[in-house]
């Protein structure tokens, strides 16, 4: 019976332990500093509307060869060896 009382106690600690890491994860998730959604959202209507996006030429209009840091550079040169 003194063991049956023992498992009783140890699982009661497991479950108190348990209790209080996942007590402890909610408060570092409390701490967590947060953004409205409303300010999250203009923050990224700025920065869509301010960088320019060389893959959607519909939006920002053409491209020059020498502005397009997706295109070919003109090196000359066909190919390198390292």
């Amino acid at each position: 019976m003194s063991t049956r009382g023992g498992g009783r106690q140890s699982m009661s600690e497991l479950k108190l332990r348990r209790l209080l890491e996942h007590n402890q994860r909610l408060r570092e998730d409390l701490a967590r500093p947060r953004v409205k959604v409303s300010e999250a959202s203009a923050s990224l209507i700025a920065y869509c509307r301010n960088t320019k996006d060389h893959l959607v030429p519909s939006v920002w209009g053409p491209v020059g060869r020498a502005d397009d840091p997706y295109g070919q550079q003109a090196t000359g040169k066909c190919c390198t060896v390292q």
